[in-house]
């Protein structure tokens, strides 16, 4: 298991846009793939799953894998988060 804390450094946080955007690149990974917000843990492959994270601006975000691509996933993963998702 490989995990990371992250923080929503966009001013829009996680809206429908970057929730695609987290999911096509969750998807390219074989590992099993979790994001954490607080006591709510969602499967990081389902889009519904991240936009009902409700990650808003300033929100820390556990990005969590399991796998044999585990590293690599959480690494793709928290460098959308501090590119701000390429929407700034």
């Amino acid at each position: 298991m490989y995990e990371e804390t992250v923080k929503v450094i966009n001013r829009a946080g996680v809206h429908a846009r970057p929730a695609a955007l987290l999911v096509q690149v969750a998807k390219d990974f074989t590992s099993e793939i979790y994001m954490e917000r607080g006591d709510d843990r969602i499967n990081g492959k389902s889009i519904m799953g991240v936009i009902t994270l409700g990650a808003a601006y300033g929100s820390e975000i556990k990005i969590i894998a399991e796998g044999e691509d585990e590293e690599a996933a959480v690494k793709a993963l928290a460098r959308l988060f501090a590119t701000k998702f390429e929407e700034e």
